[in-house]
Formats: structure tokens, sequence, C-alpha cells
């Protein structure tokens, strides 16, 4: 090994030092729209199975074709990789028989980890008649699924308060779900006092934290449009004129994020949920370097 070699080394063991054969991640994907972006996800697929993962997950689209594209990926992802791989599931723009259908067909055909999600309405003033926890009652009542909850350490955009998220969270725990994945997020004081919150709460499942590499930071900030999240006022800074130097931009974001489960991870948390944007790169490297 030359000294280059060796002074890039270092640096990847000071990043990971107490943190290699400790964390577990999962991935999450959406489907394809079209055949090259199919080709793209399985190339991405294939790379992010060497990495072990504990499970995947495929986002739904509430719409009647991107229904059935979320079960058909799932299905196939399970079959041809052998790993647990979660269907969302949202109630929005939809009824109880139609979701029971659609449950009752992923049981029967093998699928049993949901992440139940009430959704977001396509339309303005959308009256909300079913939520997560309607979902979760339903599922349970169904088979013996293993259902994974939203919860927001920065508030759902529809929240008034913490106490509000706090009750709607414990509810949907307290029906039958295994856990909760949290909405991406910067800031780990705010993940933290969330999880203090939920044990003081008397919730005590596992809170695994949503953590999105950032590929572009305009995109990035696109995303923040309809969330509580906050961007540190660091991050603008060290993005500032990159807006043309992606490459740069990956760069950076893989050093943030393995920052941030070098921290969570010092703070006992184990398992990572990764928000893929069906990308393998960034998050390929960044599970590399911490040791998976």
């Amino acid at each position: 090994m030359n000294i280059l070699s060796e002074y890039y080394q270092d640096i990847i063991n000071q990043k990971t030092e107490n943190i290699k054969n400790s964390i577990h991640c999962s991935f999450e994907f959406f489907p394809p729209k079209n055949i090259t972006l199919e080709e793209n996800l399985w190339s991405v697929i294939r790379k992010i199975v060497k990495l072990k993962p504990k499970f995947f997950s495929v986002t739904y689209g509430a719409n009647n074709g991107e229904c059935q594209k979320t079960y058909n990926i799932v299905k196939k992802i399970r079959e041809k990789t052998g790993i647990i791989t979660a269907a969302h599931l949202t109630c929005v723009n939809s009824t109880p028989g139609k979701l029971k259908s659609i449950a009752e067909k992923y049981w029967n055909n093998g699928i049993k980890n949901i992440i139940a999600l009430r959704g977001d309405a396509i339309k303005k003033n959308y009256k909300h008649t079913m939520y997560a926890s309607d979902l979760v009652i339903l599922l349970k009542k169904i088979a013996d699924f293993d259902i994974s909850v939203a919860a927001y350490p920065e508030l759902h955009p529809e929240s008034q308060n913490s106490k509000e998220d706090i009750i709607n969270l414990k509810k949907k725990i307290d029906l039958g779900a295994n856990r909760a994945i949290t909405q991406f997020f910067f800031n780990i004081d705010f993940y933290l006092k969330f999880r203090d919150n939920c044990i003081k709460n008397g919730i005590t499942v596992e809170i695994i934290p949503g953590i999105l590499p950032i590929y572009n930071f305009i995109q990035l900030q696109r995303f923040l449009k309809m969330t509580n999240v906050q961007i540190p006022q660091w991050m603008f800074e060290i993005f500032n004129g990159l807006e043309n130097d992606i490459f740069t931009q990956k760069i950076i974001g893989a050093s943030i994020a393995i920052d941030m489960v070098k921290k969570l991870s010092s703070e006992g948390i184990k398992n990572f949920h990764f928000y893929t944007l069906n990308q393998s790169d960034v998050t390929y490297a960044i599970c590399r370097i911490l040791g998976l």
C-alpha cells in the first residue's frame, strides 16, 4: 500500500471508528416509469444487494397504474434477491374495500411487510376519510403483517405541534405497527429530541432514521417545499456556488451522510433507512465506507 492509499484509509478508519459491523441499512426505491428506467433500477439493486441490506421498500402511487407497478416491482425484487421487500401502501384516494383487496393480494403472494401511510392528496382541500392508523387496523384484521409507519422529527406538515405528532404515532404503534421510519432530516438534535419524546410517551418500538444523501442541492430544496424539514445554514454556505458541479455536490453529500450515521450510531442507533432516489453511486459509496 502506497503512502497516499494509507492516508485515505486512515481518514476512512477515523470516520467509521466503532461503526463497522455494528449497523444495518435498508433502502427505498420508487417504481420506474419506463423500461429504460427499470433497467437502471435493476442495475442499482444488483449493486445495493452487495451491501446485505436488512430490507428494501418500494413507494406507492395511489393511481391504478402506479399501484400495480409497486406490486410488480416488490414481487420481482423479493423473488430475484431473496431480500425482504416492503410495499408502501397509502389510503389517500382509496377505499377500505380496495385496500383490503390489495393487502390480501400481497399476503397471498408472500409479501408480508407493509409501510402503512396516509399519503398526500393530489387535490387541494381534499377531505381525508382514512388515516394511517385506520390502515394499520385494516391490515391487522387481514393478517399478521409486519408494519412500518412514518414519523416526523420536525413535525408533519399538517400538525399543530409536536404533542399531536407523538399522539398520532403512539396510536399507530398501539394498534400494531412494528416500527417507525422517519422522514429525512439534517439536524441530528431534532431526531434525538423526537426519540426522547417518544420514549417519554411510552413509544418503545424502534424509530429508524431516514437518510437522504444529497445528490443535488437545488433538487433537495424542491423536496422541502411540502415538508417541515430545515436545512442548517452551514449547508447553504457549503453548497453555495456549486449549482453546476454535481460531482462535488455528491462528494459533499456523501460526507454529510457519513457524519450523520457516525453521530447517530454513537447515540445507540443501529439501523438506518436510505432514500436512494433510484441511484446507487452515492449511497453505495457511503455504505462501503461505513463498513457494510
